[in-house]
């Protein structure tokens, strides 16, 4: 039984669809979920690497700033079209399950204009484009925060469902933390541990704040973990002392997110899904460049439900980082409410209720086979 799964361009829209995939099949072993995304984005890099059939095509974003290049754009979708028939003619997929971004928008049209019943996944608070498009047909469409639903049209809001966003769930006994610390290697010291990380790659505007905050001087009893990014780690990497933990890059992030009492991030959807699941109290910087700013959008929902703080790059400074930090350090009834406030957020069953919904639409299908 095919199911087509498609959304990519970036790794926000790529891994919540494995995440829904696994429990799918976890559920279902027959279930041949066959990804479908574009050439020029991550996933050309993470599929290989996966379980899954995929088919890459030359899908490109409509080019808004360079209209002239939307030439690109036109042709990618009819040679893309030509091969979605071809796998369609291969294997009459039952369902499309499309997570979003300019990569799902091709397979998108085709499902509905062949009739291939098709839902949605939205991670933020604010849905994108191709999300707003297509879910006036969407059977469901899954919201990773329940403020994305005033973003669609009218008549998909009753047909949006929250779940909250696909990741992979902490481990339900939860490890003794005192023990973790001695794991990292941090000084006995160290009582509270702040966990900054700017994405996998890495922000140079994030490190700079957290270095900036570093050379100030940590407050007595409080250590870090730092996930610079390949690329940022030998500018920093001088910083590591007892209490400074400086990596390139931290996996699995769960055991850095089991020692964790306050998070300094951006605001992406997935990130910010994890530290909810994990209960981890946020500080928030989102990405300015973000598409239509939804990392803005993500922190002011956050900041809304008392689970995070946030500030705008242009405004942050260490000197700010340290009067967070230290109002965490300082009050712990605050600090265990708006660990609590996080957790509230938390959605660390949502790949399987999705996939336990995408059981039922296939119910469908076979039924009116």
């Amino acid at each position: 039984m095919r199911v087509l799964f498609s959304g990519g361009g970036t790794g926000g829209h790529l891994y919540p669809a494995l995440a829904i995939a696994r429990a799918l099949v976890a559920l279902r072993p027959d279930v041949r979920p066959h990804f479908v995304g574009a050439t020029r984005g991550i996933e050309r890099i993470i599929l290989p690497d996966t379980e899954f059939p995929h088919t890459l095509l030359d899908l490109h974003p409509v080019y808004r700033s360079a209209p002239w290049r939307n030439w690109r754009t036109v042709a990618g979708l009819a040679r893309g079209w030509s091969r979605l028939g071809d796998l369609a003619r291969e294997a009459p997929p039952r369902l499309l399950v499309a997570t979003g971004g300019y990569a799902a928008s091709g397979a998108l049209a085709f499902a509905a204009t062949r009739g291939v019943p098709y839902v949605l996944q939205e991670q933020n608070s604010s849905p994108g484009q191709t999300v707003r498009l297509f879910s006036r047909w969407a059977r469901e469409t899954y919201l990773g925060f329940p403020e994305a639903a005033l973003g669609l049209p009218r008549g998909a809001r009753p047909r949006a469902v929250e779940t909250g966003n696909p990741i992979d769930p902490p481990p339900l006994v939860r490890p003794d933390r005192a023990a973790l610390r001695t794991v990292w290697g941090l000084d006995p010291s160290v009582r509270l541990v702040v966990l900054a990380f700017g994405g996998s790659q890495g922000s140079a505007a994030l490190n700079a704040l957290v270095d900036g905050w570093v050379a100030r001087g940590l407050p007595a009893g409080v250590g870090l973990i730092w996930g610079t990014g390949r690329d940022h780690y030998a500018r920093h990497a001088d910083r590591a002392t007892g209490r400074v933990i400086v990596r390139p890059y931290l996996a699995p992030i769960a055991d850095a997110y089991a020692v964790t009492d306050l998070a300094i991030t951006r605001a992406g959807a997935m990130t910010t899904a994890e530290l909810c699941a994990w209960g981890i109290p946020m500080y928030l910087v989102p990405l300015p460049t973000a598409a239509a700013d939804h990392q803005t959008a993500n922190a002011r929902a956050l900041e809304a439900a008392g689970a995070a703080r946030w500030i705008s790059q242009r405004e942050a400074t260490p000197d700010h980082v340290a009067a967070v930090v230290r109002e965490v350090v300082g009050d712990g009834a605050r600090r265990q409410a708006w660990a609590a406030a996080a957790a509230a957020r938390g959605r660390p069953e949502a790949s399987a209720i999705i996939a336990r919904r995408l059981l039922t639409w296939l119910g469908h299908a076979d039924s009116t086979r």
